[in-house]
């Protein structure tokens, strides 16, 4: 809610790029927690342990890690299940409810 975050500039580039501003509750950060730990993940993971000779492999690194994220690592959280599991579950939960 800074006013950074309001300005002119910055909406107009989120509407150049089509992304939807979604800011976080007064008081309530955790809203932005789960998004800033992704990125910090991100960033320990991906970023700061490779190099990248071109644009498009910086591009499409993030979209592999993705990828891998989901199908491979075992979040306690979760049960040590992938995220790939887990929505497997939340789906199958959904369709027996339906």
């Amino acid at each position: 809610h800074g006013s950074q975050y309001m300005s002119d500039a910055f909406q107009k580039e989120l509407r150049f790029l089509s992304i939807e501003n979604s800011p976080a509750f007064v008081r309530a950060p955790e809203g932005n927690g789960c998004a800033e730990r992704f990125i910090r993940t991100l960033k320990e993971n991906l970023l700061w342990v490779r190099t990248f000779d071109t644009v498009e492999a910086l591009r499409q690194a993030p979209l592999e890690f993705r990828d891998t994220y989901n199908a491979t690592w075992l979040i306690e959280q979760h049960g040590f299940k992938p995220p790939t599991a887990v929505r497997q579950d939340q789906l199958s939960t959904a369709a027996l409810a339906a």
